[in-house]
């Protein structure tokens, strides 16, 4: 791998890790092993490291979601792929949450010129997702649906990082799945609004 690539691999990490805000050049450059002036010569501004992450983070998504896409299976199958990434990496989301969530947030309340870039990053799912949903026959709430799964995803994120509970993510993943499994059998739960 080149150095600009092990520059922003270090930097995704360290930003999911602990926050773009708070991590520094000297931090980066220190888990490359490079010295300051060699680092300015790929990135001259923390910025421009943080676009390059989200161009990253995007491409990763893009990839994935290609995969599973290419694994075949049915539109169900591939909205159980993305409802078992919280059992996936429900490590990392127990310790800094979802880095997708997370550097939406911090941006949020930095009001970063970049918010509305790692936005993208949602997009991404939430089109997916609707997609999807549009393959099994629910094209006038895809997008309703999609943005619930969402909205559902990110609570138990939050949640599992507060309460760092692995039953708690598993459970909500099997209730994930029921909402799921009652919503292509037309048949949604009582009490749920979408």
């Amino acid at each position: 791998m080149d150095t600009r690539n092990q520059i922003v691999d270090a930097a995704d990490r360290l930003f999911y890790e602990r926050g773009y805000d708070v991590t520094s050049f000297a931090d980066i450059a220190g888990c490359v092993g490079l010295s300051r002036g060699n680092f300015y010569y790929y990135f001259k501004t923390k910025d421009e490291i943080l676009n390059a992450v989200i161009a990253l983070r995007i491409a990763n998504t893009q990839r994935m979601l290609e995969a599973w896409e290419a694994e075949g299976g049915t539109p169900a199958e591939r909205i159980r792929s993305f409802i078992n990434i919280l059992i996936v990496n429900r490590t990392k989301i127990m310790a800094y949450g979802c880095p997708v969530g997370s550097l939406c947030n911090e941006l949020a309340k930095l009001d970063h010129v970049a918010k509305t870039d790692a936005v993208a990053l949602f997009t991404l799912f939430r089109e997916w997702l609707a997609r999807q949903f549009c393959a099994l026959g629910r094209e006038t709430d895809a997008d309703a649906l999609s943005l619930h799964l969402l909205m559902r995803s990110q609570g138990v994120s939050a949640l599992a990082t507060a309460f760092r509970d692995e039953t708690f993510i598993r459970r909500e993943v099997d209730a994930m799945q029921t909402w799921l499994d009652a919503h292509i059998s037309g048949r949604p739960l009582a009490n749920q609004s979408v």
